[in-house]
């Protein structure tokens, strides 16, 4: 139902769905959703759906002396992408990955997850996609979609547009909490492979794609072997690295020093974020296997690469630091859960800049 603002009709009768509120419809979502909330339920979960709070039982998730960790985020402005596109079914996952790969990198384990959905006019079928990718996200997380919140505001959003937001709260053990203060010269930097542009750097994507008059549904020209459009091939959703994280952190003893997600900022500004002012990281570029995306990208925009990598992931999505020692152990244990691995550098003492870089990026991008 299109709002009344600025029509010259006057109805006889005001009601909520005159100005464009539809209540029906945000009853209906929530029916509509209700088999995916389920399916995310874990040790911990109480209630369901619909009450003015989301309940959790920490005490039923086996924690002896824990640390609450609280993380929000969104999805940016990919979500435009998925918007003009029309394609909704990866930016919920999206959106809990944000979130979620920040609690693992503190050593905490995510156990619950509420999100924010507003819009212009509550299109059912849109939402539940969306949603349905949150609970997808959750699942590969491990924790509990307990809850959330769905806004019509017309004359907030234009027609069609919506917004995300997410909220996730874990928990770690007092003596497990990341960065260790074990962090020492000579640890070993291990990057784990991302699954594309992540959910950073699309104001900048979506720039480029219109100053080249680019079309969503056209193939993407970095994708070779597939009929996949420019809009699917950039909407490859956020890897949630939780559980074979928090496999490595517990199987391997102390010897995860300190975990790195790789948002805004890549790896120039996040890695330092977690590193003690006497230490720098020294990282070789030519370690890393940019996916076929950054080299469009870079060539698309003619982007240099100090560039790329402050502003994308450029193939690597989590840092892993670790004393020589481990690396090879938890190497084993990460790609046992099916991570892509490579030994990026090590920690030296710090003289001069927090990040050292030799060797350069591949960006020339042949497609997989």
């Amino acid at each position: 139902m299109q709002s009344m603002a600025g029509s010259n009709e006057t109805p006889s009768s005001y009601t909520y769905a005159t100005a464009g509120v539809d209540i029906d419809a945000g009853n209906a979502l929530v029916k509509a959703i209700g088999p995916a909330v389920r399916s995310t339920d874990r040790p911990g979960t109480m209630g369901s759906i619909g009450g003015f709070g989301g309940l959790f039982d920490l005490a039923a998730s086996g924690y002896k002396a824990p640390l609450l960790v609280a993380a929000t985020d969104g999805v940016g402005t990919k979500l435009k992408v998925a918007i003009e596109a029309e394609t909704y079914d990866t930016v919920g996952i999206d959106l809990v990955a944000m979130c979620v790969n920040d609690l693992v990198v503190q050593g905490a384990e995510p156990l619950f997850f509420l999100d924010y959905y507003a819009c212009s006019h509550l299109d059912v079928a849109a939402a539940t996609a969306v949603v349905e990718g949150i609970a997808e996200g959750c699942r590969q997380a491990g924790c509990a979609l307990i809850g959330g919140e769905t806004a019509e505001m017309p004359g907030m959003y234009s027609a069609g547009d919506f917004d995300l937001a997410g909220f996730s709260v874990g928990a770690v053990e007092r003596d497990g909490v990341l960065p260790r203060p074990t962090l020492a010269e000579g640890d070993v930097i291990l990057g784990l492979a991302s699954s594309g542009v992540h959910s950073n750097g699309f104001s900048l994507v979506r720039r480029l794609v219109a100053d080249h008059t680019l079309d969503w549904q056209a193939p993407a020209p970095f994708v070779t072997g597939a009929n996949m459009s420019l809009a699917r091939a950039l909407l490859a959703p956020t890897r949630i690295y939780v559980k074979p994280l928090l496999a490595a952190i517990r199987g391997e003893g102390e010897a995860v020093k300190a975990l790195a997600h790789i948002t805004g900022g890549g790896l120039t500004e996040n890695l330092p974020r977690v590193l003690p002012d006497t230490l720098a990281a020294h990282i070789d570029l030519s370690a890393i296997t940019p996916p076929p995306v950054f080299g469009w990208l870079a060539d698309l925009g003619r982007i240099d690469e100090a560039e790329m990598l402050r502003t994308f992931n450029c193939g690597i999505g989590m840092i892993v630091v670790v004393p020589a020692e481990a690396a090879e152990s938890v190497t084993a244990k990460l790609q046992g859960a099916g991570e892509t691995v490579t030994r990026l550098g090590t920690l030296a003492a710090r003289d001069g800049d927090a990040m050292v870089y030799r060797g350069s990026l591949d960006l020339s991008g042949t497609p997989a």
